[in-house]
């Protein structure tokens, strides 16, 4: 599992987001306080707080597809 930290501060970039990520075989949950949501799922991303930084688990076993999603995801990932 490989955790980053996204920021989805609009509601194109959300759209956007799962649109992505859905194309891909595996699981990710989006963990903002004690909450963990599917982050596949629009409904359950709007029910976050989205004015901050959100972690985005990846169970993803693979190394190499990790490597592409992070590809893909770049454009929401905060800079560390």
């Amino acid at each position: 599992m490989k955790t980053v930290q996204i920021s989805l501060n609009s509601i194109d970039k959300v759209k956007s987001f799962v649109n992505e990520i859905t194309k891909f075989d595996y699981d990710f949950d989006l963990v903002s306080g004690r909450y963990v949501i599917d982050a596949k799922s629009i409904m359950g991303i709007f029910s976050l707080d989205l004015s901050k930084p959100i972690d985005l688990n990846i169970h993803a076993d693979n190394g190499a597809d990790v490597d592409k999603i992070l590809e893909v995801l770049t454009p929401y990932i905060c800079e560390s």
